[in-house]
């Protein structure tokens, strides 16, 4: 049996697919997007937060740590420290809880049941459980067999992915999902590449070989302002995906910032420091961009 690196499961979650959800978040992305609202999610190993508004500078953390002696200063440990090896000795003995670890290792049977025990959910209301991330993808073989775990007990399952993965394995997960929920960011290269890391070229694809093997796909757009929601983009966006015949409908998704405050106790830093939220106006004319592509367009989601 399959063991995988969880860094949350989000129970009664709305946003995730059809009905009330569990939605398991799986570390690990090939993505680096600049305005990603789950960083904790990128790297594919347990990571170290650090809750700066909780420290009160009592030192107990370097007191714990085996590799405290080569950093310099009197201050608590930040979160990324040359040579850490994640052993949590900090983190038990923050007397303020400020310090937590990232990920934890989980068979698919102690993952499924922690999942089932919201069934009574799923059935009241059409759900059932979302993979995300991170990049589910990433962790193709636990993703599998969490799946099939799933389906054999008949709860619904959605896989939300970024499209950046083997087109095998895309295609191998397709007749255990119910439901795609398929990120996309933009269609010119050089700037995918420049926000997110990757080109969409894999992207782009996948999604046009997921349409022609499967029925359910929704499609989630982020909208940064500045960076996508020009008007040529947006169509661009809607042009491809309208051609995707099994597509049923479009979210798009506002930008937010909170991301940003994850991604210090990370200690990483944010490249969208200065960007605002799109507002209620820019939206609307996004989603009426998708609509005159005879796209089901909604706002949020």
């Amino acid at each position: 049996m399959s063991m995988g690196l969880v860094f949350n499961v989000q129970k009664y979650s709305l946003h995730d697919g059809p009905g009330i959800r569990t939605t398991v978040f799986l570390k690990g992305c090939p993505l680096e997007c600049a305005w990603c609202h789950n960083p904790e999610g990128i790297s594919p190993e347990c990571e170290l937060a650090v809750m700066g508004s909780r420290c009160i500078a009592c030192g107990e953390c370097r007191r714990a740590c085996p590799q405290a002696q080569g950093v310099t200063g009197g201050e608590a440990l930040p979160a990324r420290i040359e040579h850490c090896e994640r052993c949590g000795a900090c983190v038990e003995a923050c007397p303020t809880g400020g310090r937590q670890l990232i990920g934890q290792k989980l068979l698919v049977s102690q993952l499924v049941e922690t999942i089932e025990q919201d069934r009574v959910f799923y059935e009241d209301s059409g759900g059932g459980v979302t993979f995300s991330g991170g990049e589910p993808l990433d962790q193709f073989e636990f993703l599998r067999e969490a799946l099939q775990a799933c389906r054999d007990r008949h709860v619904h399952t959605v896989v939300d992915t970024c499209g950046f993965a083997r087109e095998a394995e895309l295609l191998a997960v397709a007749p255990l999902t119910g439901l795609f929920l398929y990120d996309l960011k933009m269609m010119d290269d050089a700037k995918h590449r420049q926000y997110t890391g990757v080109s969409n070229v894999r992207i782009l694809s996948n999604l046009q070989a997921l349409g022609a093997a499967h029925e359910q796909i929704w499609i989630r757009v982020p909208v940064i302002p500045g960076i996508n929601d020009g008007e040529r983009e947006l169509e661009g966006l809607a042009r491809f995906v309208a051609g995707i015949p099994s597509v049923r409908q479009v979210n798009l998704l506002p930008y937010h910032r909170n991301g940003q405050t994850k991604a210090r106790r990370l200690g990483r830093t944010s490249s969208l420091a200065g960007v605002e939220p799109p507002s209620a106006e820019s939206m609307s004319r996004a989603a009426n961009i998708f609509s005159s592509f005879g796209l089901a367009a909604r706002i949020g989601g």
